[in-house]
Order: C-alpha cells, then sequence, then structure tokens
C-alpha cells in the first residue's frame, strides 16, 4: 500500500510573504511615510498650491507611492510583490530624479517635497527605504524560486507526467520537497 504524499511545502517553513520578520519594520516605516507624505501634500495643495505646485504635486505622487508600497508589501502575494517591486523602483528614480533636480534648480522647489535633497529633510529615509525594499524583495524572489526548484525535481516530474500516480520509490529528490531529511 502506497503512503500519501506529503505536501511539497515543509511544515516548518515561513509563509511566503514579504510580511514576516523584518518585512513588518518595513511595512511599518512604509506607511508612517504613506501617512506624512499625504497629510502633508493634502495641507499644501489645498492650502497654498499656488505657492509651489510642482512641489507639492510632487509630495502628493510621492505619497501614491508610499501608499501602494506599503499596501504591496503587507499583501505580500506573489503579484502584491512584483507591485511592490516597480512601485519600490518608480520611489528610487524619484527620488533621484527629484533629490537632483532640486539640488540643480533650487527656484524650481520654492518649498520643499518629500523627495528634495534626496529626502534630507526627512533624514535621507526616502533615499535609503527603496534600497531596503527592493533588497527585502530580492530575498524573497530567491526562496521562490529555490522552492519551486526542490518542489519540480525529477521525481515530481515524472509522478506530473503518469498523471500523479506514484509508480515507484520514494527517491531522495521526493524526500527534499516532501520536506523530510
Amino acid at each position: 500500500m502506497s503512503e500519501p504524499m506529503a505536501s511539497p511545502e515543509p511544515a516548518a517553513s515561513p509563509p511566503d510573504s514579504t510580511r514576516t520578520g523584518p518585512g513588518r519594520v518595513l511595512i511599518a516605516i512604509y506607511a508612517l511615510f504613506a501617512l506624512s507624505a499625504s497629510a502633508r501634500a493634502g495641507v499644501q495643495i489645498t492650502t497654498k498650491f499656488s505657492d509651489a505646485p510642482v512641489a507639492y504635486l510632487l509630495s502628493a505622487f510621492a505619497a501614491l507611492v508610499y501608499v501602494l508600497a506599503t499596501v504591496t508589501f503587507a499583501v505580500g502575494s506573489p503579484t502584491a510583490r512584483r507591485i511592490a517591486l516597480l512601485s519600490c523602483s518608480v520611489e528610487l528614480a524619484g527620488v533621484l530624479a527629484v533629490g537632483t533636480w532640486s539640488l540643480a534648480d533650487p527656484a524650481s522647489f520654492p518649498d520643499a517635497t518629500v523627495w528634495s535633497g534626496y529626502g534630507s529633510g526627512y533624514g535621507f529615509v526616502p533615499l535609503v527605504l527603496p534600497v531596503f525594499g527592493l533588497l527585502w524583495l530580492r530575498r524573497w524572489t530567491g526562496r521562490a524560486r529555490t522552492r519551486r526548484t526542490i518542489v519540480t525535481s525529477a521525481g515530481d516530474a515524472g509522478e506530473a507526467a503518469s498523471g500523479g500516480v506514484d509508480h515507484g520509490e520514494t527517491g531522495a529528490e521526493d524526500i527534499v520537497a516532501d520536506g523530510r531529511t
């Protein structure tokens, strides 16, 4: 009598999500920046938009990026991680572009944005945050590839080709896929 196959995921493995461990700190910081940038942009746009429209619109855009990053890191699904990768990349490009622009042409920024001076008004956190976000996402992308490689071993491929029926002994690759040692 054949022994039932265990789940391809080991029971003790961490959840496949970016919201574990240091990811929680990242989400908290992104949430704080989403809240502060949204509040700042909202007040600036409603009370003194004509003073520095470019700066205030860029702050509103930064707020949207922070909200998107917060939500996608918190969701943590594979699709959300792809969106988080895009939002962190846009954020990093925005910080670099606006930071350079605000230093090269200060007259264009009579009032600072979140990303002005590479985020100097916020302790350069806007410059460092997307880098940490991208590194965290890279870690999860590597984990996902490793899991796919382990699960799609030669034994699993043979089982899939034969319609899911196990016709042989359990090999080493099946033990790794089952999570048994």
